[in-house]
């Protein structure tokens, strides 16, 4: 039976833990975890149910705290549960497996054929080049970029809020085009036939500022990647620079690298 979201649960499943001093026998630890995986699973929790606190789960089992929590870090290192500090543990979402970070296939392109993809479109206009932007891009002073901000979302939850800059004179009326329900990626290669030949990508782990966490529908304190990119084309010229905040406790990025040596 599943539970509402957020709602406490007592574990319906009791499991007697099998105590012994015989090589061989299952830890303590590891059959709490066996009886927890059962709550989870076999009752088919939903995503953000609080299970039994640390206290109750040594009174309904019998085992020390020592016991239990590293029953629980298991859990959280298998990404089954989270824990939020003073608060307790819960139960963790099916995060995606997303490429996009280390691949040339925009965000949207790569969920669209399984999510529903949603583009709120913040900003959409031309702007003088920035110190940054005329680092990254290699632009004069002055030069007029096409700036796009906008949070891209997988079936109606934020997950990605991108600042998207490009000199205006590879996709002059770009910030004229509704891109509401276009792909930003398609729109680029299908009327200005742009493609990209490579990439350079910087990753951190960041906090976003109240403005950018209200958007992204996550607080301050949420640990975010931030991420920056450059891409060029096949003539080496860089024409295209983002950044962007991304929420990791719904999907994971996935970077495949090849020819190691």
């Amino acid at each position: 039976m599943a539970m509402n979201n957020g709602e406490d649960t007592k574990s319906a499943v009791t499991m007697v833990l099998v105590r012994g001093s015989q090589e061989g026998s299952v830890p303590l630890w590891s059959q709490l975890k066996s009886a927890l995986v059962e709550l989870i699973v076999g009752q088919g929790l939903q995503e953000h149910t609080r299970l039994p606190s640390e206290a109750e789960l040594c009174s309904q089992y019998g085992v020390s705290r020592t016991v239990v929590r590293e029953a629980l870090n298991q859990l959280v290192h298998e990404r089954l549960i989270y824990k939020l500090q003073g608060k307790g543990a819960f139960v963790a979402g099916r995060r995606d497996e997303q490429d996009f970070v280390g691949t040339r296939v925009g965000f949207s392109g790569e969920l669209a054929d399984k999510h529903k993809v949603g583009r709120e479109i913040l900003r959409q206009e031309l702007e003088p080049a920035t110190d940054r932007v005329q680092k990254m891009l290699r632009v004069e002073p002055g030069t007029p970029i096409v700036a796009i901000d906008r949070v891209l979302s997988v079936d109606g939850i934020p997950r990605l809020l991108v600042r998207w800059r490009m000199p205006e004179d590879l996709v002059p009326g770009l910030d004229q085009i509704p891109l509401y329900h276009r792909s930003l990626y398609d729109t680029l290669n299908r009327q200005y036939g742009i493609t990209f030949d490579r990439a350079d990508r910087w990753i951190e782990a960041v906090c976003a500022e109240e403005q950018d966490a209200n958007l992204l529908d996550v607080t301050t304190a949420t640990p975010l990647l931030g991420l920056e990119s450059v891409a060029f084309s096949a003539q080496g010229r860089p024409i295209e620079y983002y950044t962007a905040l991304y929420r990791t406790d719904r999907a994971r990025l996935h970077i495949q690298i090849n020819g190691l040596r």
